[in-house]
């Protein structure tokens, strides 16, 4: 036999890929997402071609689906549920009840958590602090936040908000993805596939998670800030307080950009490669992502310079924000984002969890992220974003009327709470000085124009010209959505 007759053998790789390719139109029009009869609006991104980023894709076809009043949003998310009674939903009830058993009528045999069931009683425990009127619209608002009552005119405070969950991760997960289950593309995520990116040398999707000063508070997975089964480009991006903002941006010691650049090149050539033989959607998420991150590494380090902020500017956010990794820093770099053309921004601040010596540690929660927020939203006012970028403040879900443990005036605990709490809004086409909703004397029901979670992250997509109905997604043989079946636009909020 000659030694030229020789058969060719394929890779492990190769079998695997062709097998994939030869399983059918069906099969493949599955892992791809994509649906042939879809209308527009329903479809995966259109296909780029090869010598564009996918990083510089523009919105879907057809979006926004009308005019948007926000461009952009800031959710400054309180994790561990921040007590509402104490802060935003004032109820002089409870002080006149002190220590009285919660009525049967006012609980009527919601479930309560494994914390409290075992308690002989539920004993109603008022707040330690007052509550005052702010602005002229005379939102009423607790001691404890002086600074954001002080711009009460300017934000929505929608004491109304109810969820399903009653433990913090399936209810952050809820807020951030509205589903219980994890798997489900974040809000941002969704953001970002709608709407595009409005710069090409920042992410559209940027995570900033605040460093407490005493406590951590409870940990936080990627995945809520995640990309879900939507293409991997539209996850969120963290950046870190101390060290590199973005890990792996920097190159190693002695490699020029020049070398990069001919690095990215060589990469980008061999993905395509790739790309013509498999038709794998996510070779193309690598090839801008590696695109994005080479334009990052002189974005990012201007981005976190502050020296061009003038004291002024500083001195409002508060002395905090001279410390890398605090919430105040963080507001700050979220006005900075903004005005770079980030399209969704998520700032984190953890440890509102206050089961006990809700005394001690709810006032340094409050002192921590009071002038910080407040001075976000005049900083935007004054810069004229803020009627184009939405600000939302709140958490997953609030607190209890009774105490957890005894009752006492001057040192108590509140259990979680989803059936009624607080949040507030600003900007981006929310009407300010204004309140929505109305919970019972007790704080624990909703009794007057309730708002779901689904129906919040109906009206943040509305303002960003989103038909929440509209934007979807199909994975798994249907097609999803933010609110999944669910969700109703806020209209009396709205201005």
């Amino acid at each position: 036999m000659s030694c030229h007759n020789y058969q060719s053998f394929h890779s492990r790789r190769d079998f695997l890929t062709k097998t994939g390719l030869g399983l059918g139109t069906a099969a493949l029009a599955q892992l791809l997402g994509r649906d042939a009869s879809a209308a527009p609006s329903l479809s995966l991104s259109p296909s780029l071609p090869l010598s564009v980023s996918p990083s510089s894709a523009n919105a879907l076809p057809g979006l926004p689906h009308f005019a948007p009043k926000a461009k952009r949003v800031i959710c400054l998310f309180q994790s561990g549920g921040p007590s509402h009674l104490d802060l935003l939903d004032d109820k002089p009830v409870l002080r006149q009840r002190f220590n009285e058993d919660l009525p049967d009528s006012v609980r009527r045999g919601q479930r309560i958590t494994g914390m409290v069931a075992s308690q002989s009683r539920l004993a109603v425990q008022p707040s330690k602090w007052d509550f005052k009127p702010g602005g002229k619209s005379g939102t009423v608002i607790s001691d404890l936040l002086p600074r954001i009552r002080d711009i009460a005119d300017e934000i929505c405070v929608i004491r109304s908000m109810h969820t399903e969950a009653i433990n913090h991760d399936p209810a952050i997960t809820f807020f951030q993805s509205g589903s219980q289950l994890p798997g489900r593309p974040s809000m941002g995520a969704w953001t970002d596939y709608g709407l595009g990116r409005l710069n090409e040398n920042l992410p559209s999707f940027v995570v900033l998670l605040s460093v407490n000063k005493a406590r951590s508070g409870q940990g936080l997975l990627a995945r809520l800030w995640g990309s879900g089964f939507l293409p991997s480009q539209h996850q969120g991006v963290q950046f870190r307080a101390g060290g590199e903002p973005v890990l792996y941006l920097n190159d190693p010691a002695g490699l020029t950009r020049e070398r990069r650049r001919l690095m990215l090149d060589g990469i980008a050539d061999l993905n395509r490669q790739q790309l013509a033989t498999s038709g794998d959607p996510e070779i193309e998420t690598r090839i801008g992502q590696f695109e994005m991150a080479y334009r990052m590494q002189r974005s990012v380090p201007e981005l976190m310079e502050l020296s061009g902020e003038t004291n002024a500017t500083l001195d409002s956010y508060g002395a905090d924000v001279n410390e890398p990794g605090s919430f105040a820093r963080n507001c700050l770099l979220a006005r900075r984002l903004a005005e770079r053309g980030v399209r969704f921004i998520q700032l984190y601040h953890r440890d509102w969890d206050h089961h006990g010596g809700l005394q001690d540690h709810l006032p340094r929660l409050a002192t921590d992220v009071d002038q910080a927020s407040a001075a976000l939203v005049k900083d935007l006012k004054q810069r004229g974003l803020l009627d184009e970028t939405l600000v939302i403040w709140g958490g997953e879900f609030g607190r209890t009327p009774y105490a957890q443990g005894d009752a006492n005036r001057d040192k108590y605990g509140r259990d979680h709470h989803g059936k009624a709490f607080s949040i507030w809004m600003a900007g981006g086409g929310i009407k300010g000085g204004m309140t929505h909703g109305t919970t019972d004397d007790f704080g624990f029901n909703v009794v007057e124009n309730p708002v779901h979670i689904h129906d919040l992250q109906a009206t943040i997509m509305h303002c960003l010209g989103i038909d929440h109905t509209r934007l979807t997604f199909k994975f798994q043989g249907r097609q999803y959505r933010l609110t999944d079946v669910h969700g109703e636009v806020v209209k009396a909020i709205l201005a």
